[in-house]
C-alpha cells in the first residue's frame, strides 16, 4: 500500500509534469464568469456567449421556468432567462453544468465514488443557498461555493485509480481525500481564477479552527451545510465558529427551519 506522504509526492508531481491534469472548465463557462465578474455586462452580452453552447442554452430556459424561479410569463429565449435568473446564478449553473461534465469516470469503482460526490456537493450547494440569506451573504455565490468546495477530490480519486489497492480500502482513501483534497482545491480555483472568497472555502471547508472574522463568510457557511449533509463528521465539528457566526446551535437541524427543506429539493432538482 502506498503512504499518504508518497502519494502525496507522487500526486503533485504528475501535476506539475502535467500527466495528471487539474479540472479545466470549458471556455464559454470562463467567459460567462469573467463577464459577471466584472458587474458591467448586460443580460443581451451574457446571452450571447450562453447560446454558443446548445446544451447550456436548453438548461438555462429549463431552470428559468422551473417551479423556484417560474414568473407569470413563460421564458422563450435566453436573454429572457438572463433576465430573470440574474447573473450571479448564471454564473452558478453555467459552472455547475461544466462541472458536472468533469465528474467523469474511467472505472466503475471510480464512477461511485465520483458520483457520491456530486451528489454531496450538490446537497452541499443548497443548503449552502439556504443558509447564506440569513446572513446576508449572496445565495448563488453561497450556492457556488457549495458545489466547489471539493473539487480538489477529483484528481486525488484520478490518481488513487491507478492503485487498486488503495482503492479497494475506502478507509485509507478517505483519509487521503481528507488530508489532501484542501491543498489541491485550492490549487484547481486559483487556476481557474476564481475569487478569494471561492478559493478559501476549498483550502478551509475541513478546517474546523476556521476563523475569517466576525461576520460570517462563505466558508461558514459551506461547513455548516456540509456537517448537515456528511454523517462521519465527529463530535469535535461541534466547535467550529462558523455556528456561532451563523446563529445557529450545532444540533440544529438546518433541513427544519421553516421554508429550507423545499428551496433544497428544488435546488437539488435544478442540479442534478
Amino acid at each position: 500500500m502506498i503512504s499518504e506522504q508518497e502519494f502525496s509526492s507522487q500526486l503533485r508531481s504528475a501535476i506539475e509534469q502535467n500527466k495528471i491534469t487539474l479540472p479545466t472548465l470549458p471556455e464559454v463557462a470562463l467567459k460567462i464568469r469573467d463577464a459577471v465578474e466584472t458587474d458591467s455586462s448586460t443580460a443581451q452580452q451574457i446571452a450571447d456567449m450562453v447560446t454558443t453552447d446548445a446544451a447550456l442554452s436548453a438548461r438555462l430556459l429549463q431552470v428559468a421556468n422551473s417551479p423556484l424561479y417560474r414568473g407569470r410569463v413563460q421564458i422563450e429565449n435566453i436573454q429572457m432567462a438572463v433576465t430573470r435568473l440574474g447573473q450571479k446564478l448564471v454564473r452558478s449553473l453555467v459552472v455547475s453544468l461544466a462541472m458536472k461534465q468533469i465528474f467523469q469516470a474511467t472505472s466503475d469503482t471510480l464512477d461511485t465514488r465520483l458520483r457520491a460526490i456530486w451528489e454531496e456537493s450538490v446537497q452541499v450547494a443548497a443548503i449552502s443557498r439556504a443558509l447564506a440569506q440569513t446572513v446576508g451573504l449572496n445565495r448563488e455565490q453561497a450556492m457556488l461555493a457549495g458545489l466547489i468546495h471539493n473539487i480538489g477530490s477529483l484528481p486525488i480519486l484520478t490518481m488513487a485509480d491507478s492503485f487498486p489497492e488503495l482503492m479497494s480500502d475506502p478507509k485509507t482513501l478517505d483519509s487521503y481525500v481528507e488530508h489532501l483534497s484542501p491543498d489541491i482545491g485550492k490549487l484547481i480555483l486559483q487556476t481557474w481564477g476564481f475569487s478569494e472568497a471561492l478559493v478559501k472555502v476549498a483550502e478551509n471547508y475541513r478546517n474546523l479552527n476556521y476563523d475569517g472574522g466576525p461576520a460570517a463568510d462563505y466558508v461558514d457557511v459551506v461547513q455548516v451545510a456540509r456537517l448537515q449533509v456528511v454523517e462521519d463528521a465527529g463530535p469535535e465539528w461541534m466547535l467550529a465558529p462558523a455556528f456561532r457566526k451563523l446563529g445557529l446551535e450545532p444540533e440544529a437541524e438546518v433541513i427544519e427551519i421553516e421554508g429550507v427543506a423545499d428551496d433544497v429539493d428544488e435546488v437539488r432538482q435544478i442540479l442534478l
